[in-house]
């Protein structure tokens, strides 16, 4: 468990209690007089009197909550009375199950115990937020004129995003002086509790299922043609982006649709929180309007009679039960947007019966479904080819079995069925007829090796388009579960998950180098849910010793995405071609879901046109 930092005044019960992720309620003797909110917060991000009992603390009413993580947040009425812009002169009251009498322009004195909460528990690496527990509250005067707000804008956001943690305190920030004239993450982190203002902003992550979104402050921060920030190195984390909620519950007061590339006019004011999913949130007392700016759903050509077209496109757990109008709208998206591909490697396909964990495996219905409704569409009537898993033994939702698949248009393509394997048993490479085969087709690589443990084993077919034979490998490597977030107290974020998708990446690169050996100038095209970046390890490891390139990086650095998370625009999806493709190939990141409110699936498909 990593040592997290903090201030010689803070005791030992604070270290365990944050370790546990729990708010720190152990008190020692209590203040001798009372303190200001400034006191409390201090000039880290710990503060100097955790786990201690304060009493009479004075402040204003900005902000109300009543459901999630109950409380109030309160701020100092004489503004930044230390003069010291490292200190926040605003923090969380928590009240848990205790009833809210409270309201905004209330002035108030709380006492209770200050505690650091860890949202998400320590394990996520998240910052901790400082709040007061089990207050005692007392309302001296209400109807008072809310502090001022912070103004959140391009001027007063730092370009560069957080320092370099601690070494001596295994990379923790922690413990470390705020500087918020240098550092975004110090700069939002002085102004935690703090009732703030951002004024019209741009939409770049569209509002989610939880009733959220993002914004960006920086307009002019890595943007994008259709109005996102991309996320283009390790360095470049977009200090602009911050997350909007609001107070008000939505069976109050719904909370607006919008597409990245909208905008959010208008004031959005309230107090700024810390929470587990995203980090800085400013939690809107005012919410502004979103203008609609009409962001179009993409459509890429159609293949030229000469071109074979290859597609990678993750589903998001279709099965059976899912809606018809699922169903319709990925296989109209396929036949519109994505130009009915000759080949269409499928992620995340679930058996025939779902996330019902009852050993069912064939997913022979959810593929019929869902070409069924390719043909309603008006495309072709493409076949299928994939490998069943073990049960359970692919990760992804318990019972659901998910799986990569191919889909097929006889009309353009054919594929090569040789031995098909099954869940166990590796496809190999063998010479015939002096040209590179695989031993069988459809065929799952190396399934027993390590790196496939709870995830999912990729799949090898061998296509034939005008007489030349395409090797096409479809992958969903691990997920970023356990990584930490950009907003994490160590900087650099710890990305965990790293390792698996190194080791996947490297079993991937050494398959097509097998294939290469034997055909020098085989056609491969390895393509899928990478679910890591073009400039990480494991995309640098896919493409070790000139086996394969990223199509993706030849496409502007701006235009490197396939999926948005917490406002930056991103590529999980991937395809990599080998160098008998050669480079004449026209890729192209379609741009149908990740943008957007309403969604078929989280990923953009991704389609690779070329001349084999």
């Amino acid at each position: 468990m990593p040592q997290i930092p903090r201030s010689a005044a803070v005791g030992a019960v604070v270290a365990t209690a944050l370790a546990a992720g729990l708010l720190v309620t152990t008190s020692s003797a209590a203040s001798a007089a009372p303190v200001a909110i400034h006191d409390i917060q201090g000039t880290t991000r710990v503060s100097p009197l955790a786990g201690q009992q304060v009493t009479d603390v004075a402040g204003v009413v900005t902000g109300v909550r009543g459901y999630g993580s109950k409380g109030f947040w309160i701020q100092s009425a004489d503004g930044d009375a230390d003069k010291d812009p490292a200190t926040s002169e605003g923090v969380f009251v928590f009240t848990g199950s205790a009833p809210l009498t409270v309201k905004p322009g209330d002035a108030v004195l709380v006492s209770g115990t200050v505690g650091e909460y860890v949202p998400g528990g320590a394990a996520s690496g998240n910052q901790s937020l400082t709040q007061l527990t089990k207050p005692t509250v007392t309302v001296t005067s209400s109807g008072n004129e809310l502090p001022k707000p912070v103004r959140v804008d391009a001027k007063s956001v730092p370009a560069a995003y957080a320092p370099a943690g601690d070494p001596a305190q295994d990379d923790s920030v922690n413990g470390l002086p705020l500087r918020p004239r240098a550092y975004a993450l110090d700069f939002y982190e002085s102004l935690e509790g703090m009732n703030v203002r951002v004024g019209t902003s741009r939409v770049v992550g569209a509002t989610d299922a939880y009733n959220e979104l993002w914004v960006t402050v920086k307009k002019h921060e890595n943007p994008n043609r259709r109005g996102g920030t991309v996320y283009g190195s390790y360095r470049a984390q977009n200090g602009g982006r911050l997350q909007i909620q609001q107070l008000a519950p939505v069976a109050q007061q719904p909370f607006p649709k919008a597409n990245v590339g909208d905008v959010l006019t208008g004031r959005t004011e309230g107090p700024l929180d810390f929470n587990q999913f995203g980090g800085y949130t400013l939690v809107a007392r005012e919410l502004g309007d979103v203008a609609d700016k009409g962001l179009a759903r993409e459509k890429t050509r159609r293949q030229a009679k000469g071109e074979l077209a290859v597609a990678t496109y993750n589903v998001e757990n279709l099965d059976p039960g899912d809606p018809q109008q699922k169903f319709d709208a990925l296989a109209g998206a396929v036949v519109a947007n994505l130009a009915s591909p000759d080949v269409v490697a499928l992620e995340e396909i679930q058996d025939d019966t779902g996330a019902k964990n009852d050993g069912t495996v064939s997913a022979e219905a959810t593929l019929k479904k869902f070409t069924d409704a390719i043909v309603a569409a008006g495309g072709p009537r493409y076949a299928w080819r994939s490998v069943d898993p073990e049960n359970n033994k692919d990760g992804g939702e318990p019972g659901g079995n998910i799986r990569q698949v191919f889909l097929y248009n006889p009309e353009r393509v054919s594929f090569t069925e040789r031995a098909p394997g099954d869940a166990t048993t590796p496809t190999g490479v063998v010479r015939q007829g002096g040209r590179a085969a695989l031993t069988h087709s459809p065929g799952r690589i190396a399934p027993a090796d390590a790196a496939w443990a709870d995830s999912r084993k990729p799949l090898a077919g061998e296509f034939v388009f005008r007489g030349r034979t395409v090797f096409v490998i479809a992958n969903h490597f691990g997920s970023k579960g356990g990584d930490e977030g950009l907003t994490s107290h160590h900087q650099p974020p710890v990305r965990s998950s790293e390792t698996k998708r190194l080791r996947q990446a490297q079993v991937v690169n050494g398959f097509v180098k097998d294939l290469r050996k034997v055909q020098r100038d085989a056609d491969v095209v390895v393509l899928g849910d990478i679910n890591d970046f073009e400039f990480s390890a494991a995309a640098k490891a896919l493409e070790d010793g000139g086996a394969l390139r990223s199509a993706v990086r030849s496409l502007p650095r701006s235009e490197r995405y396939s999926y948005v998370y917490q406002g930056n625009s991103q590529v999980l999806d991937q395809i990599l071609t080998s160098p008998g493709v050669g480079r004449d190939f026209a890729y192209d990141s379609v741009h149908i879901n990740a943008e957007f409110a309403d969604q078929n699936s989280d990923h953009d498909p991704q389609v690779l046109r070329f001349r084999p």
